[in-house]
């Protein structure tokens, strides 16, 4: 894959789901032109063992639609860390289950905000003390709905405490260290990551340079060293992975192998 004008974009449409590609995020192909969401759906496929459940995964990413329909979120942020968080996964275990568990409670992250009045999720203005009290309570509220179907038990456990940090000061329950579990700690990183890279109405996003050094100055307090030391072993996949979203011309990014 080669690097090609900005230009060349609007004059393309993505091979596998024929959506646009006029100023948004792509790839070049042999054949042609990869979105940057097929992009992802292929990555998913690649990192996730053969076997794996599609009507299961076909139900999850309805939930995400779902939440993004009411945040009025257009980008693909649910999709990306997930797709992430299984690149640092993928070095503490190789079982399918496990796995489903981690891309699941990753892509759901934040499901809870399902239950979170439209007056504070969608509010444009800082939020009061007193809001965000109620928006702290999004990862028990995304907990309570995916503790119950028993196949999402373990990625219940990632959306109830992604929010919390390596020093005790997160929430909802101020664990601390390995109090907090290691599919969340991973996962802490790239929601990080894909943060410091977004655009956000205040700002553009920055560069993935500007988010490692954010991730490392946050290591033993925001975050786990030893997440963090794997963070940065993948740190050329993830730069690659981070460089398609912030770029709208093609670039060369390489799916896993």
């Amino acid at each position: 894959m080669v690097n090609i004008p900005d230009n060349t974009s609007r004059e393309h449409a993505c091979r596998h789901c024929g959506a646009s590609l006029a100023g948004a995020p792509h790839v070049r192909e042999r054949d042609g032109y990869c979105c940057e969401g097929c992009f992802l759906a292929a990555h998913q496929k690649r990192a996730l063992p053969a076997g794996i459940d599609e009507t299961q995964f076909a139900l999850a990413e309805a939930l995400v639609c779902a939440l993004d329909a009411r945040e009025h979120e257009t980008g693909l942020h649910s999709k990306r860390v997930a797709c992430h968080t299984l690149v640092l996964a993928r070095h503490f275990t190789t079982d399918p289950r496990q796995l489903q568990q981690v891309y699941w409670g990753a892509l759901l992250h934040d499901i809870g905000k399902i239950g979170i009045p439209d007056s504070i999720l969608l509010k444009q203005d800082r939020l009061t003390e007193a809001e965000w009290q109620i928006m702290r309570t999004h990862p028990q509220i995304g907990y309570r709905i995916l503790s119950r179907p028993p196949p999402m038990i373990e990625a219940a456990e990632i959306v109830l405490n992604h929010e919390e940090r390596f020093d005790g000061s997160g929430y909802p329950r101020g664990l601390k260290g390995e109090e907090i579990p290691l599919w969340a700690r991973l996962f802490a990183i790239i929601d990080t990551l894909d943060a410091v890279t977004s655009d956000r109405p205040y700002r553009k996003g920055l560069s993935f340079d500007a988010a490692r050094a954010e991730i490392l100055a946050r290591s033993g307090t925001q975050f786990d060293p030893a997440a963090v030391q794997v963070f940065v072993a993948e740190e050329t996949t993830l730069r690659e992975m981070v460089e398609l979203k912030c770029d709208t011309a093609a670039v060369p990014v390489a799916l896993p192998a």
